[in-house]
Parts: C-alpha cells; structure tokens; sequence
C-alpha cells in the first residue's frame, strides 16, 4: 500500500500596503469578496507538485507580471488620492479636522463594504475582467472628477455649489473599488493550479507591486501640495488609465482566466430587463447614495450601529445552531472580528488623523527641505512593509519549526499592542508640540513602525482564520462579515478621531493606546479559551 502523500506546509500570510491583508489560504483576495476559484483548498490527494512550464519569466505565467503591473498602477491611482483627501476637504472644502477625520471614515466603510458586491457581481455574472474594466473606468472618471473640482474651485467657483462633484466623486472611488479590488487578486489565484508550488511566491511578487505603488503615491502628494490640488488627482487618474491601458495590451497572457461563468449572460436577467441594464442601474443608485451619506457622516454611524445590532445577533444564532465544534469555532470568529475591527480602525487613521496630525504639530524639515504630510503618510508604510514582510515570514516558519509559533489569538493580541505602542509614540510627539514648537519626526517614523509590525503579527490571521474556522456551508457569509466589520470599523473610528478637534491630539492618541493596549491584555487572557474552542485549528 502506499503511503498517503505528505501535505505542504502553507507558509504564512503575506501583508500589503496600508492594512491590506493577504493569505495564501484565502488565495488572493483582499479587502474583497473571496471567490471559490481563489480560495480552492489543496486536495490532501495532490502528492504531485506541477513543475513551472519552461520559458516563464522567474518561473511564472506572464499574466502574472501583467497582473502586478496593473495593480500597481491602481493602487498608486488610489493612494495618490488618499494621501491627500482629508487635507484636501480641510484646506479646500472648508471641513472642520474632526468632520474631515469623519467623513474620511464613512467614505472608507464604503470602500470596504462595496467590494464584497462587486466580487459576488464578478462570480456569478461579470466574470473578473469585465468586473476589472468597470471598477477601472469608475474609478478613473472618479480621479478626474476630482480635478476637474479642484481647478473649479481654484478658479472661483464656489465651494458649496460645487459639493455634490466632490462627493460623487468619492461615491465613484467606492463603487468603482468593489468592482475593481477584489477581482484582480482573484485572477492572480487562477492562474496557478491547486497544489502548485509557486502559488505563495506569486502573491509576495504580486503585493510587492501594492507597496511600490503605495509608495510611489506619495511623492505625487508632494507634488499636490506644493504646486496645486488638482495635480494630486489628476496623477491619481492617469495612474488609472496606465492601470487599464497595462491590463488591456496583456490580456492575451491571462489565459483565458477571468471570464464569465458558464452560462451568465448580460442580455437576459429578471424581470424583462437585461442583466446589463440591472448592473448600471445598481451603480446610478449607489454612487449617489454613497455620495450623500459620506456628506453625512453620522448617518453612516448611525447606519453602523443598527447593522451591529442586526448582524451579531444573526451570528450568534447561526453559531449556536451548529454542532458543538462548528459553535466554538464560529464564538471564535466573532471575536476575533470584534478584535481586528478595533485594529484596523485605528490603524486606518493614517489616512486622516495621523495626517493632520502630521501637517499641523509635526517639524518636516529635513536637511532644509519640507517634506509634505502627504508624502510621509503615504510612504513610511509600505517601506517598512518592504522591509520587515520577509523577516516576519521567515520569523513564522522558523517559529513553527519549533512548535512555538504563537496561535491566531495571540498573534492578534501582539498586533494590537504594537498598534496601541506606536499611539503612545505619537502622543509623546503630540506632547512635545503642545509643550512649544513642532514634535519630532522621528515620533511619527517610531509610530508608523510598531504600526507596520503589528500590521504584520495581525494581518497573516485574518482571511485565513475564516477559511479554517467557518463551517463550508457559511464560509461566503463569514468573509462578507469579516470585511463587512472592516467597514464598520473605519466608520466608528473616523468618529473617534473627529475628537481631536475638542480635545486635542494627545488626548486622543493617549485614549487610543490605552484602549487598544487593554484590549491586547484582555485577548491574550482569553487565548488559551479561544484555541481551545477552536478544537484543534490552529
């Protein structure tokens, strides 16, 4: 008889720029909606690795390098424009920092929650391509609109009279992120069989690109703030068009990957009406909703409080339902969920407090030059993700080597106390200034590294956690609320750090550490319970 073949060791989770997370047991989803095609386990039968066809650039299909390129491309588009969003509705719009810091937040839990529409859309009707075309061409006219608002108003138009371009505009970046976000990383997935070998090397090439992008962005917020608005989203548009422009001239290099599934098609649908027509007609409805209520910050926190109040409840009875392991397994996940929200809030602030906190207490003259608070939010980041990603995965495989690698909840209690250590970084800074002068740079450089380590002991968890924990029948349902919490997240803590403006910068950085280190506390007490209900799953 012969002997049953050995499984391969997954390697850890990878991590991408500015809290986006990857895992090779999700394959290749996030912030998204995972689709089976990217998440298909390996079958325990496979004991036969496939070999990498010869004449592949580094081992690897060439749709992959069009892939990275591609996402490159977008991510330097919509970093372009986040490093400068909340600095832009201060000094242009007129927004007080705490209502900034707000709607930042409500236009973030509408990026988060658009995507898991948009991957379901891409499944079950679209296919990936066409779903990657739209979100592109969605979010280009987005960036452009954005400009066209800014040379509007530096040409004297009113402000006021002209906020429902801006808005639309952030409603286009959110509907065109669903669309755009959660596909590509899917096609990534299905250009490797399941059992190859070269699947977790393929997604550290491709979330490379993430960070090159993100960090690229930075420089083109300098270049906003120094020499006029209106460049900073016109760069963000055109790294757009350069992303489509990428993807169309290497479609033939997919393979025919990210089609339609069998049987979808866009001339027929429900009702009489074509599915065409349906999927414009959700985007005309969503865009201007999505518009208006990120003007309206509170409705959106109103609106996040009442869907907690729906969804947990649901949770519980759908836990309690099941079979004892499937019940502890699923107590596991919502918690750990209640856990990452306050994480990745937080951690999300860069894009709004952190960055005014930046522009306004912190001393960014280096060797005479001033660096932009948009070049800093955007930059230090992805560098130290460069950095530190491959250390902390081999610090991962070397720890379960020795059977000490920690398990998914204390890697989340050491995440959250990192995140709240550099809060603690940023309030010395905050103290600093407010005791005279500027705080110091290096604060701000020590924050965003605790930051960057937390992000990397947190982030290898999450997608990954879901698609071992959650029962097979639930698994969709369980990711949509994982990223459903990330929404909710960035919408209660752009609430928090609207506090500033009553209460200071320190004030809240200081609160901010002491919640998220309690927190840290309280999961690692409760760890050794946690794995223990997860009987078994590591």
């Amino acid at each position: 008889m012969l002997a049953a073949p050995r499984r391969r060791r997954r390697r850890p989770g990878l991590v991408c720029a500015a809290g986006e997370s990857f895992t090779p047991a999700a394959a290749g989803k996030s912030e998204s909606y995972v689709s089976k095609q990217s998440a298909d386990p390996v079958p325990a039968e496979t004991g036969v690795l496939s070999a990498p066809p010869p004449g592949e650039p580094f081992g690897h299909p060439k749709g992959l390098f069009v892939l990275f390129s591609t996402e490159l491309w977008e991510r330097f588009s919509f970093y372009s424009m986040r490093g400068i969003l909340t600095l832009y509705m201060v000094n242009v719009l007129g927004a007080a920092g705490g209502h900034a810091d707000q709607m930042y937040g409500a236009y973030l839990g509408f990026v988060y929650a658009a995507t898991f529409g948009g991957g379901m859309l891409a499944d079950r009707l679209l296919g990936q391509r066409r779903a990657i075309y739209i979100g592109g061409v969605l979010m280009a006219l987005a960036q452009f609109t954005l400009a066209t608002h800014s040379l509007l108003v530096r040409s004297g138009y009113s402000v006021r009279g002209l906020d429902p371009m801006f808005f639309s505009g952030l409603g286009l970046l959110a509907c065109g992120n669903g669309f755009f976000k959660p596909n590509i990383s899917t096609v990534v997935g299905t250009l490797y069989k399941p059992g190859d070998q070269r699947r977790d090397s393929a997604f550290t090439i491709f979330y490379m690109g993430i960070n090159i992008g993100a960090f690229l962005a930075g420089f083109s917020g300098q270049i906003a703030e120094t020499w006029g608005w209106y460049l900073g989203f016109l760069l963000a548009g055109m790294g757009m068009v350069a992303s489509l422009v990428v993807f169309t001239a290497g479609l033939r290099q997919l393979s025919g990957k990210g089609l339609p599934p069998e049987g979808a098609t866009l001339t027929e649908g429900r009702f009489g009406i074509p599915n065409a027509v349906l999927v414009v007609i959700g985007v005309l409805l969503f865009v201007p909703a999505a518009a208006f209520l990120i003007s309206k910050p509170s409705y959106v926190q109103s609106m996040a409080v009442v869907i907690a109040l729906i969804v947990l409840p649901y949770l519980l009875y759908e836990a309690f339902r099941g079979t004892r392991e499937e019940a502890g397994r699923m107590l596991v996940i919502i918690i750990l969920c209640c856990f990452s929200m306050l994480f990745w809030g937080f951690f999300e602030l860069a894009g709004s407090t952190i960055t005014r906190f930046t522009n306004e207490a912190v001393d960014r003259v280096v060797f005479g030059f001033e660096l932009k608070a948009s070049l800093l939010s955007q930059v230090i980041n992805p560098l130290f993700i460069i950095t530190l990603s491959i250390p902390f995965a081999g610090l991962w495989v070397w720890l379960d080597r020795r059977k000490l690698e920690p398990s998914s909840p204390v890697k989340f209690s050491l995440g959250l106390f990192q995140l709240g250590l550099g809060f603690f970084m940023l309030y010395i800074g905050a103290a600093q200034a407010a005791s005279g002068g500027k705080a110091a740079l290096i604060w701000l450089f020590l924050a965003y590294f605790f930051h960057t380590t937390g992000e990397l002991c947190l982030s290898p968890v999450g997608l990954s956690m879901i698609t071992k924990l959650a029962p097979a029948r639930l698994v969709g349902m369980f990711m949509g609320v994982w990223f459903l919490s990330s929404a909710l997240a960035n919408v209660f803590a752009g609430r928090v750090g609207g506090m500033t403006e009553d209460h200071g910068f320190g004030a809240v950085f200081v609160g901010i550490a002491a919640t998220t280190g309690a927190a840290a506390l309280l999961l690692f007490v409760l760890s050794p319970l946690l794995k223990r209900m997860m009987h078994g799953i590591k």
